[in-house]
């Protein structure tokens, strides 16, 4: 048999493989260094960054629900400076494809990260957040208008060079609207699905189990709904699909490739399997062998 061949290209650049962290669930890589192998996926996703220091939610700030979990962390990082001074250099040492996810309160402020990190060699991709659901500005406010996805998506198409990933809500009437507003604009790719927006109250409490009432719902309770948006965008859209929501197996990352995701992201599973990541690269080979493949694009849009 031939060699397998498990690498991607995603916006003319080559993946080792189409595995992926979802951008929140992983830091930016740092975290887990002492716990898996870093070097392994096709690429790493950094939490969101925007220009200066964000402090979040109020606590508590998570919460778990059948089959998922609810989160409102609220977008927390240390700003713009502190990643490329700390995150960047570390994540200079791995052998792997950077995606830096970018957040802001304001139009402005997505642009003054983008054109930043545009200067950076370190980073290959960035992705474009505009559909965090716990937060009361910017974000998710861009990610759910059409007008207002264009023009954003067409200011950092002029602030960046860098192929730029929108990562879109599943929280709009119909997603493919907004996946062709980001084509439209400049788009080299997209990302989806964010979190599902949901709530938990504790009953003997009496209370919001999430100090931010609403938080994001993920993990495999979401994983149908994902798959369907997956396969809507990727054939509503000619640009290139990464999908995400519930992942937590080989066998639910190849549903995401055949319904048309060049690449896949795994998120919440990585707390209950910090190597998660691999197992799902390791499975991907295993079940190429046994079904005699010899190149895993073959099977990426097949239905």
């Amino acid at each position: 048999m031939k060699q397998l061949n498990t690498s991607v290209e995603l916006c003319g650049l080559t993946l080792k493989n189409p595995v992926m962290n979802a951008s929140g669930t992983f830091g930016s890589g740092m975290e887990y260094a002492s716990l898996t192998d870093l070097d392994r996926p096709g690429a790493l996703v950094t939490k969101g960054v925007s220009s200066s220091p964000w402090e979040g939610n109020p606590t508590p700030r998570v919460v778990e629900t059948p089959s998922g979990m609810l989160n409102a962390i609220g977008l927390q990082n240390p700003g713009l400076e502190v990643f490329i001074r700390r995150d960047l250099a570390f994540l200079s040492g791995v052998d792997t494809r950077v995606i830096v996810n970018v957040c802001g309160h304001s139009e402005a402020e997505y642009e003054e990260v983008a054109e930043r990190l545009n200067e950076e060699d370190r980073v290959d991709f960035l992705e474009i957040n505009v559909s965090c659901p716990n937060v009361k500005e910017g974000a998710i406010a861009f990610g759910t208008d059409p007008g207002r996805l264009k023009s954003i998506t067409k200011a950092l198409r002029a602030k960046t060079g860098k192929p730029m990933i929108i990562k879109l809500s599943p929280n709009v009437t119909d997603i493919t609207e907004l996946a062709k507003a980001a084509e439209s604009e400049g788009a080299d790719a997209l990302s989806l699905i964010n979190t599902l927006t949901g709530m938990k109250i504790d009953i003997e409490k009496r209370k919001f189990a999430l100090a931010n009432r609403t938080g994001g719902l993920s993990g495999p309770a979401i994983r149908p709904v994902a798959l369907r948006m997956v396969y809507d965008v990727s054939h509503a859209v000619k640009i290139p699909v990464i999908g995400m929501g519930g992942i937590t197996n080989a066998a639910d990352a190849l549903e995401f490739l055949m319904a048309g995701a060049r690449a896949v992201a795994v998120g919440m599973y990585l707390f209950h399997d910090p190597d998660a990541m691999i197992h799902i690269i390791e499975g991907l080979t295993a079940w190429m062998e046994k079904e005699k493949l010899s190149d895993i694009n073959e099977i990426i849009g097949i239905l």
